[in-house]
């Protein structure tokens, strides 16, 4: 198979197309890997797709099926045609995603502190207040060095004009990464000529870096200092991640029950007897981390960590009431929040975006229900959404009484046309919807991993590339420069 065969069998549309332009050449990016892949015999991609799953069932890259019977897992589908993304493009990516990352820290503390985003009217006071992810028991927190969301997986779409757009910011227990590290590596296995001559930048060292910002936060500095990851078990849906992260690290990966407070100091149930805790990398949400101070049915969670917690005995990551810099009704005003904290213009842009509290919003929402990607406030994994276009008459007059109802508790956007990447279909290249999850970590310094998790969205047509929703992954290149 010629590479020009190649472009002439991929069908590039009117959607922007992250492998080949309008005229269905190769991007300068992506020629050295389609030489690659147009140099084998015909079958071989397919074989070699064939191989990538099964070294993703033989690795166990599961994710736990959400709604399914307890503990029913999956493999995570994985394409073998990596996205590429070339150097001045990841520049971009970078320097937007650290501004971003900054000025979220800054507005986080400042909620839970002075609210002086709140007194200087940037920020409506009860958009904040009434958020679900607000914490009112960390109002007054001082954090260790000043740090609040240390681990944030942001989702990246680009339109049809090629542009990127910030669709929105996961801070609390962002999820994905140790599939990006599985794809990397079964990949670098699969086609191992495409990726030494492509030239892409490393990602495998992400464990040694997220123990470094979990060290850096240990309540004295230097070495010696105990990190733990705490996982709400084994039914939950990221657990793979939970211990993939915990063995990477060489860690101890703990559930609420394995810990104890014992006079404001958090300890390690083992053989040998109680052992300090000095940080916790913890992938359980706000309500059911301590049941003394949030939810009281938790039993999740450690009785007495927030006093720790308060004491400056043991750090967390990321720090409680991180998820306000979430939601995804403040994250309209985060271009604002940018030119105030930083006095800077946002580098990416946001999805235009309305809010179903504000009247003119709402009403121009409902006169374009057909029109309008809805999204629930506290929604994750591809729940809680309606897309317009595709949706029944009756499920879009279901979301108008919803909204009617509960105005807050929605915000709604315009459909975008995602971009494509090509995958392996049944021996051949097709198109599907993709979006992008770089992975920042926030410690000494800020740190953009080069590379991020690719989700798509393998059923044809459709935008929703969620892996709850039957999404995928590829492998994502960023090229050296």
């Amino acid at each position: 198979m010629a590479s020009a065969s190649l472009s002439l069998d991929y069908r590039v549309e009117s959607f922007y197309d992250e492998a080949f332009d309008d005229s269905g050449q190769l991007r300068p990016g992506s020629r050295l890997l389609f030489e690659c892949l147009s140099s084998f015999a015909p079958g071989d991609v397919a074989k070699h797709q064939q191989a990538a799953e099964a070294a993703m069932y033989r690795m166990g890259v599961t994710f736990a099926v959400s709604g399914g019977e307890q503990g029913a897992e999956r493999i995570i589908p994985f394409d073998i045609v990596p996205r590429v993304i070339e150097a001045r493009e990841w520049q971009i990516l970078e320097r937007g995603l650290k501004q971003r990352a900054h000025a979220l820290n800054l507005f986080i503390g400042d909620v839970y502190g002075d609210q002086r985003v709140i007194k200087d009217r940037i920020v409506p006071a009860d958009l904040v207040l009434s958020a679900p992810t607000y914490r009112s028991a960390c109002r007054g927190l001082k954090v260790p060095r000043g740090i609040w969301n240390h681990v944030s997986g942001t989702d990246i779409i680009r339109d049809r004009d090629g542009q990127f757009y910030v669709l929105e910011d996961n801070l609390r227990c962002p999820s994905g990464v140790s599939y990006m590290l599985e794809n990397r590596r079964v990949l670098k296995r699969v086609l191992p000529r495409a990726f030494d001559v492509s030239r892409v930048r490393a990602v495998e060292d992400y464990p040694g870096r997220l123990l470094d910002v979990l060290e850096y936060l240990a309540p004295w500095s230097g070495a010696g200092a105990r990190a733990v990851v705490l996982t709400p078990g084994l039914y939950n849906s990221a657990y793979f991640e939970h211990a993939f992260l915990a063995r990477q690290m060489g860690v101890d990966l703990v559930e609420g029950r394995d810990l104890i407070v014992q006079n404001a100091l958090v300890y390690m149930r083992t053989t040998r007897g109680p052992v300090r805790v000095d940080v916790i990398y913890r992938r359980i949400d706000d309500d059911f981390l301590d049941p003394l101070t949030f939810r009281p049915d938790s039993l999740l969670g450690v009785p007495g960590l927030m006093d720790a917690y308060r004491a400056g005995n043991v750090a967390l990551a990321n720090a409680p009431g991180t998820g306000i810099g979430d939601d995804k009704a403040l994250y309209a005003y985060i271009p604002q929040i940018i030119r105030y904290y930083l006095g800077e213009d946002p580098i990416l842009a946001n999805v235009p975006t309305y809010l179903c509290s504000r009247p003119e919003d709402r009403r121009h929402v409902l006169a374009r229900l057909k029109e309008m990607v809805v999204k629930a406030t506290d929604g994750s994994g591809g729940y809680g959404m309606m897309i317009g276009p595709c949706a029944a008459a009756a499920e879009r007059a279901a979301f108008r009484e919803r909204i009617l109802a509960h105005p807050r508790q929605y915000i709604a956007q315009p459909v975008l046309a995602l971009s494509r990447a090509p995958i392996v279909v049944d021996g051949h290249f097709e198109g599907r919807h993709v979006d992008l999850r770089p992975y920042v970590l926030y410690g000494r310094d800020i740190h953009v991993v080069p590379g991020a998790l690719t989700r798509v969205a393998l059923i044809k047509g459709s935008l929703v590339v969620n892996s709850s929703q039957g999404g995928g992954s590829k492998d994502t290149w960023v090229l050296q420069g």
